[in-house]
């Protein structure tokens, strides 16, 4: 069983599946999808497509000189059949498949070394271009800082980065249905947990709500002695 790669983006064509064009002058073309079909039909280039094999190889993404490459070359040269020679090969197909693999791995990882470093850079750069749209501290607040690194001999910059953080958190977004916790002092001078809802018309007092339920018991228990 022959596979033979797809003209325009290079993966398999399977027999019975996808497009095949016949020209004028009986050349042959093999498409695996409609998709590659099409875009021949429009004249595109495939090395200016990203998803084509041609682009990722004339990118430098893919392996291109390679010993094992070399047994997927297409060869009409007619062979007598043996069954030996055919057990052989297969075996062969399966190894030289093995080794293809962890070589493009191994490719993959040199290729994507240094990948971390490079993003590292960039985001620095865009943040060193853009300082002026981060958020700031006032002067009186970096003073204070500075102060208690030299007392606790902390990084300055550190003490920063976690009083922005601080003021990040801080910040609170006002949902529907959310639930603000309030404190609230008693006659007595204790101190009272209260949690409040906020609805769309404004806070709800929790115990508000079971106050009233309490006095629509009440108002039936009236009306049932009446």
């Amino acid at each position: 069983m022959r596979v033979d790669p797809c003209f325009f983006c290079g993966r398999p064509a399977w027999p019975s599946k996808g497009i095949t064009f016949m020209r004028n002058d009986g050349k042959s073309f093999r498409f695996c999808r409609s998709k590659c079909h099409k875009n021949f039909k429009m004249k595109r280039n495939p090395r200016k497509l990203k998803w084509t094999k041609a682009y990722r190889k004339n990118a430098g993404k893919e392996m291109v000189v390679d010993s094992t490459l070399q047994f997927a070359a297409r060869r009409n040269v007619p062979v007598r059949y043996d069954r030996e020679l055919f057990a052989k090969t297969v075996k062969a197909m399966e190894r030289i498949s093995e080794i293809r693999q962890r070589r493009e791995r191994i490719f993959y990882k040199r290729r994507m070394a240094g990948k971390r470093a490079r993003e590292v850079a960039a985001a620095r750069k865009l943040v060193a271009e853009n300082e002026h749209l981060l958020p700031r501290l006032r002067g009186s607040e970096k003073r204070r800082l500075a102060e208690l690194a030299q007392e606790t001999g902390q990084d300055v910059e550190e003490l920063e980065r976690e009083e922005l953080a601080k003021k990040a958190a801080s910040k609170k977004t006002k949902a529907f249905g959310g639930e603000v916790k309030r404190l609230r002092v008693r006659t007595d001078g204790g101190v009272e947990e209260i949690s409040e809802r906020v609805a769309g018309g404004g806070l709800v007092d929790e115990n508000d709500d079971d106050e009233n339920d309490f006095e629509d018991v009440d108002d039936d228990d009236e009306m049932d002695t009446d």
